[in-house]
């Protein structure tokens, strides 16, 4: 049976956090500013967005803070889509998100062109709360769309039943947890959901707000965590870090092969795998083919300008990314993110070479 290990050292959820810091964890990479943290300007950063990435990017600010506390970065999990629209509204220094923007969102920023730089990649557990705690409940992708649907509302339902012999399932109401924000997490969740069900696809559809046929939103992973936690019969769908910090059981999910597959940085490396990335890094890894690939599994990117408009916190900035694509990766196994292919990060570090100020380029 699929396991994982138990997160460890995250911070408690929250929809909103801040983190005071930067620096790198070791020495800068070779498209890094040369000068030393003592040499750099003190300078200030913003990002916000996906509570997907939320997690790992604040990990990753906490360790770059040890080593160049010239720089303070500040990141808020508002969810994906309000990362996009204060990126395009110039209202923030870096954007997160797990729904990459689309050409008409691209079209609409006011500061020019947007970079989406991939920061690592990772599956979407669904996780429940039935009597027992029952583990790694096995639900297909019929079962889960029709959830969805609400046209499957029991749990002792025969379509779930039949696929989980053994286990003692009550005759308990399902309760559907959603997001109720602009979510990349339900962007994942409702792409998957299209990809595997023409009605679904048809009458509901995907996106970062889809309308949901049934169901309770919370805002952010955290809210919709805690929903699970707290009331019995519940299911819904979270990044993985969050169902290991909330000790939440998670269910295998038959793949596109037709095999039984779990949450995992195994299982979301073998996804991204099976796809080819463009140059723009615009991509989604859903119901991905091969035996060990998860289908509910996605990347998170940053958003910047590709022109930018103040060169000390430009540089900070590149830099740090610079970090969270390299050393910052080392973070990612133990909070059961993939880290980033490396051939993905040299091209990653290419894009950031682009970014420029005064149209010259701020990293050599």
């Amino acid at each position: 049976m699929f396991k994982t290990k138990l997160l460890t050292g995250l911070v408690a959820g929250s929809l909103l956090i801040s983190v005071v810091g930067c620096g790198t964890s070791a020495a800068p990479n070779s498209s890094s500013n040369s000068q030393s943290p003592a040499q750099q300007q003190a300078v200030s950063l913003t990002g916000a967005g996906s509570t997907f990435v939320q997690p790992l990017i604040m990990q990753q600010i906490a360790e770059y803070a040890k080593t160049n506390p010239n720089v303070t970065i500040n990141y808020q999990g508002v969810g994906s889509g309000a990362g996009i629209k204060q990126i395009s509204d110039q209202t923030l220094d870096f954007g997160a998100t797990d729904a990459f923007m689309t050409d008409s969102q691209l079209a609409g920023a006011k500061g020019g062109k947007i970079l989406q730089i991939p920061l690592t990649l990772g599956a979407e557990a669904i996780s429940y709360n039935l009597p027992g705690n029952p583990q790694n409940l096995k639900i297909t992708p019929e079962v889960l769309t029709n959830i969805y649907l609400g046209k499957i509302t029991k749990w002792n339902d025969p379509a779930i039943t039949a696929e989980n012999p053994g286990v003692s399932l009550p005759n308990l109401a399902i309760t559907v947890a959603h997001r109720s924000d602009g979510s990349g997490t339900t962007s994942i969740f409702t792409h998957y959901l299209s990809a595997i069900s023409p009605t679904w696809k048809s009458q509901v559809g995907a996106g970062t707000s889809v309308n949901w046929p049934v169901g309770v939103g919370g805002k952010g992973n955290a809210s919709v965590a805690g929903i699970v936690q707290q009331t019995s019969g519940a299911i819904g769908y979270i990044e993985l870090a969050y169902a290991l910090q909330n000790n939440l059981p998670h269910a295998l999910i038959k793949n596109q092969a037709g095999k039984w597959v779990g949450p995992s940085l195994e299982s979301a490396s073998a996804a991204a795998a099976a796809f080819q990335v463009p140059d723009d890094m615009r991509v989604n890894i859903v119901n991905a083919p091969g035996a060990t690939a998860y289908p509910i599994a996605g990347f998170s990117w940053a958003l910047i300008y590709q022109q930018q408009t103040d060169q000390a916190k430009a540089t900070a900035m590149l830099n740090f990314l610079d970090y969270c694509i390299h050393d910052g990766q080392k973070l990612a196994p133990a909070m059961q993110y993939a880290p980033l292919p490396s051939n993905l990060a040299s091209r990653e570090e290419a894009m950031l070479k682009t970014v420029t100020y005064q149209g010259q380029p701020i990293l050599k």
